[in-house]
């Protein structure tokens, strides 16, 4: 082993620093830990033949957020960075609304930007706006083709790819949308586990319903829901299809497909039998009123606080009956390389460096996160997220501009085609009557959108 992968070795077995693989969203909602020493003692062997690259190893990193210290400990990815490869990151703070308005307006003037985060609206719509450049020339940076380290994510940068470039570059997926539930209150009705049923492969809408079904049939005093929580957009991606066809050039408009029409079939019903509970919570409630509260998995420790003697579980949204594969929605994490920067391979270095925690750290991430979930819990949500188990779905038209994404959630023609796919039908009094309705009003808007992007 020469010094450099000694080095790298030596920190990722024993730093002091935050572990984890938070999403922007999530940025907040993780606690700093100290990685145990030796935890990967086992797991060293891609350090072994590393090579420190030339070249500067400082970006300039634009987001709302810092990649920097929390709490005075440093994120793993970050350690790694500064520690091995001698990288710094300069953070330029601007708003979440304000991104990319800031990253173009500081193109515009000539100043240095070289990193960007992955998020709703980069892409496609910041590629197509010349905003961003691919990382294919930095592959090498990246470690792309040693051995194991990009192995089980690898072909999700291929649905990204962009006319044979890759601009996103996932190094790993978080935030599934998940459909928390209780298991005492499952055993007190006689209802089969969900997630007995997801590991035998059973879980599908057909058992969903039945077990909403069996639920609000053995009302008493007070009106049962099936469920809570939003899940339109999880509902959709447990059809394996999208609103948005890409095919890696173009993009064309699905809204007419039948998937995506039973996908809007089963929202309508659960609202039209009043079995879906508008309220919002940002946690399951065990009322006993409700059985189902979907949200994405960063709710499931408040949730755990506040049931903890009502046995919580998580599942995914239901497969689509006769389906072979589970399809979820989740996040990628991913950067993205500023247009004009002189500072590809940095970037690439960086993210390399934000694989590597994710690969080599996985203990210390385990420890973490069992802080304030059961084990069994932090193994199903590995599950969710193991792309050799279940198939992420990303919809394109949530990248794109604000007529189809929206930017606002209060009204139907402010929250855009996207939104208002995910969120009409499961609304009292839509005046939009039926999903015919909503797909022919919707359809010559996307039409109009996808013509800027295909010419």
């Amino acid at each position: 082993m020469n010094n450099f992968g000694r080095a790298l070795s030596a920190l990722i077995a024993s730093a002091a620093v935050i572990t984890g693989t938070a999403s922007c969203s999530e940025k907040n909602k993780t606690k700093p830990s100290d990685v145990r020493p030796n935890e990967s003692s086992t797991e060293t062997s891609r350090a072994d033949s590393a090579k420190k690259p030339t070249g500067s190893m400082e970006i300039t990193w634009l987001a709302d957020y810092d990649l920097n210290r929390s709490e005075g400990e440093r994120p793993a990815a970050l350690a790694i960075f500064e520690d091995i490869y001698g990288g710094k990151i300069n953070y330029v703070q601007t708003t979440p609304e304000n991104k990319l308005s800031k990253l173009e307006e500081m193109l515009g003037a000539g100043e240095e930007v070289d990193m960007f985060p992955y998020e709703d609206g980069v892409f496609p719509e910041g590629t197509s706006r010349s905003l961003f450049q691919p990382l294919d020339p930095y592959f090498e940076e990246l470690g792309m083709e040693e051995d194991g380290l990009w192995d089980d994510i690898k072909d999700i940068a291929e649905i990204f790819k962009y006319k044979d470039q890759h601009y996103v570059v996932p190094y790993a997926l978080s935030e599934p949308y998940l459909l928390t539930y209780s298991r005492a209150l499952f055993s007190s009705l006689g209802i089969e586990d969900p997630y007995t049923l997801y590991k035998e492969g059973k879980w599908d809408w057909n058992a969903f319903t039945g077990m909403i079904n069996k639920f609000t049939e053995s009302e008493t005093s007070a009106h049962h829901f099936g469920i809570s929580g939003f899940y339109g957009e999880a509902i959709l991606a447990s059809t394996g299809h999208t609103v948005i066809n890409f095919d890696g050039n173009s993009f064309t408009n699905n809204i007419g497909d039948p998937y995506i029409e039973s996908a809007e079939a089963l929202m309508n019903d659960l609202r039209v039998r009043w079995l879906y509970n508008s309220h919002w919570s940002d946690m399951y409630l065990h009322d006993q009123n409700t059985l189902f509260y979907c949200s994405r998995d960063w709710t499931l420790p408040i949730s755990d606080k506040y049931n903890a003697d009502y046995d919580i579980m998580a599942v995914p949204f239901p497969k689509t009956p006769g389906a072979d594969k589970n399809y979820i929605s989740c996040r990628a994490n991913a950067r993205m390389l500023v247009n004009n920067s002189e500072k590809g391979s940095a970037v690439a270095t960086y993210l390399k460096c934000e694989r590597l925690a994710v690969t080599e750290l996985k203990d210390s991430a385990k420890e973490q996160a069992l802080k304030s979930i059961t084990e069994e819990q932090y193994n199903a949500i590995q599950d969710y997220l193991d792309p050799s188990k279940v198939t992420p779905v990303f919809d394109f038209g949530y990248g794109m501009s604000s007529r189809m994404y929206g930017n606002g959630y209060y009204t139907f023609e402010s929250r855009g085609v996207m939104d208002n796919i995910t969120s009409v039908l499961l609304e009292s009094g839509n005046p939009y009557g039926n999903w015919a309705e909503l797909r022919d009003r919707l359809s010559p808007v996307i039409d109009e959108e996808l013509a800027k992007y295909n010419n």
